[in-house]
């Protein structure tokens, strides 16, 4: 608690959790540290279920993918019961980074510097030379002590959400209050037809900017006529409504008038118990720490953030359809084309604006801001989740 008061004042975090009409937001230096970032990576990127990438990119077993949280090395890869399964990227040698691009293995993950190897497991089945030459083993190491260190990982909506210091409540439970939500108009079985879509199905965004301003934007349509004409044409920000999960885990926005103008005739398939007396309904809900859903009676998206450092972030759009035919056949790729391109203009609107939000907090008279009582709510909420976090 000392370390992240040396660089806060105490007084400016108390600010954030005070009624919203007398907060300010988080603290310049909660975006501009460098050193406050590695508070941030521990309590926050390390203690809660955050998402690392999506399982369908992962499609084959052997296929390996390398990350970098937040300076972090880790390692997703599918392994031969054809589970997803994470790692730290190191090699329990001499502490070589093992993986450094995406790809397919055969058998094993071996390490560049002095082929030690690892099965999808994990574990080391291989340590060449380890006696002298050719002596491939020595009584006085046991591999099974040197596997690598798998972290505490769980498949949601295709999500890979990990937990790396394994101390937080199980996903299943932490997702509950947001699942039984969702229950009221989009049933556990219609959840498991979604589909990613090949062709169109994903985009990245780069963002000059802390993690924090794409998900405190996300959360409000405050800003939809200024920064969104075109979608507030269609979707006022009149027509939309807050939420704030409690337990503090999530917070957003939703829209009781969705209606996407894309051209011609056909429409894409809608989730089968999606009732009908909320079909104009759609929800866009920042999970925290770095995930943004977006859920419709026709399609849903997750907008996941990878943090690089305290002033870069890359931004992950996965796109999915209901059922197969939806998310990949020809009769449906114009409209998925279209889709693609309604959110990918509309995402490309906000990073001009968070990028500016990065360049203010530059400023020194700058207090962490105010909040609208009225049209705010849902970014306080996070703000003082992270907050309450951090300490």
């Amino acid at each position: 608690m000392s370390e992240i008061y040396n660089i806060i004042n105490k007084k400016k975090l108390d600010l954030v959790n005070k009624p919203i009409h007398k907060a300010h937001g988080l603290p310049n230096e909660c975006y501009t540290s460098k050193e406050y970032t590695f508070i941030e990576r521990k309590k926050i990127f390390e203690d809660k279920w955050v998402v690392i990438g999506v399982a369908s990119s992962l499609p084959n077993i052997g296929d390996i993918k390398p990350l970098d949280l937040l300076g972090l090395p880790l390692l997703i890869v599918r392994n031969k019961k054809n589970k997803i399964k994470v790692f730290h990227n190191v090699c329990s040698h001499r502490g070589v980074k093992l993986v450094s691009e995406i790809g397919k293995n055969k058998n094993v993950i071996r390490c560049p510097y002095h082929s030690w190897s690892y099965n999808f497991d994990g574990n080391l089945i291989a340590t060449p030379h380890i006696g002298g030459m050719n002596k491939h083993k020595t009584s006085s190491f046991n591999k099974s002590d040197n596997n690598l260190k798998e972290i505490r990982t769980y498949v949601w909506l295709d999500l890979i959400m990990i937990n790396i210091s394994n101390n937080e409540i199980s996903f299943e439970n932490y997702i509950k209050p947001l699942s039984d939500r969702w229950a009221k108009f989009w049933p556990l079985k219609d959840r498991k037809l979604i589909k990613h879509s090949k062709d169109f199905g994903y985009f990245q965004l780069t963002a000059k900017c802390n993690w924090k301003f794409a998900i405190e934007n996300y959360c409000e349509s405050y800003h939809l006529p200024w920064v969104h004409p075109g979608l507030n044409s269609y979707s006022k920000i009149d027509d939309h409504y807050h939420i704030q999960g409690l337990p503090n885990r999530f917070a957003g926005q939703g829209t009781e008038v969705y209606n996407p103008r894309l051209k011609g005739n056909k429409k894409f398939p809608c989730f089968p118990n999606w009732p009908k007396k909320k079909e104009k309904i759609a929800e866009y809900i920042a999970l925290f720490p770095n995930v943004m859903l977006g859920i419709h009676k026709d399609h849903f998206y997750a907008y996941w953030l990878e943090p690089v450092n305290h002033e870069y972030t890359i931004e992950h759009m996965e796109l999915y359809y209901v059922g197969e035919n939806a998310a990949n056949s020809k009769k449906f790729k114009s409209l998925r084309k279209q889709n693609h391109k309604l959110w990918k203009d509309i995402q490309k609107e906000d990073v001009d604006i968070i990028q500016r939000m990065q360049i203010g907090r530059n400023s020194p008279s700058y207090n962490g801001g105010n909040f609208s009582p009225v049209m705010d709510n849902p970014t306080h909420h996070f703000h003082k989740w992270v907050a309450t976090n951090i300490i």
